[in-house]
């Protein structure tokens, strides 16, 4: 009697873990542009100008201003798109932005630096749980379970707006 009973809920826990995937689907409105407003450390997913979901945001570790260098801890400001997406990123999911622009390369080889890459709209690994607001090294940072929901609603080619 023990014995079933052990295995019972060894099946059931496997059942259920089974279950708690990092793959959600969608099949809501199209998302037809993603809003970071820096400020209010606000990401909004919008399908044409109404507002389907809202998150709050952390941002670089300088959160002020326009990315211009690598390794300048900000976040870039400016027209992007969504270009590519990790299923297996260190920060749980990831959306890539299309960062640098022709813009961003221009004003850094202007000034004899290298504009940076590698932005993204991710999560929040557990190693960085501890680190307070703006800890990203230029990237958006949401939560894990709504990486999960944006990375099931938003596309590539979807629109970004990242503003002051």
């Amino acid at each position: 009697m023990q014995t079933s009973r052990l295995i019972a809920a060894l099946l059931l826990v496997v059942v259920l873990a089974g279950c708690g995937s990092k793959f959600k689907t969608y099949d809501g409105p199209e998302v037809t542009r993603v809003v970071v407003n820096k400020g209010e450390r606000r990401m909004y997913l919008l399908h044409q100008q109404d507002v389907l979901k809202a998150y709050d945001v952390d941002l670089g570790f300088a959160p002020l201003g326009h990315k211009s260098f690598e390794g300048d801890g900000r976040t870039p400001e400016g027209e992007y798109l969504i270009d590519r997406r990790n299923p297996n990123s260190e920060f749980h999911l990831s959306l890539g932005i299309s960062y640098p622009n022709e813009a961003d390369v221009k004003k850094a080889r202007a000034a004899g630096r290298s504009p940076g890459g590698d932005i993204f709209i991710h999560g929040k690994p557990w190693k960085y749980r501890g680190s307070g607001p703006d800890w990203t090294a230029g990237c958006i940072s949401v939560r894990n379970r709504e990486i999960e929901d944006v990375y099931a609603m938003v596309t590539n080619g979807t629109p970004v707006t990242i503003s002051p």
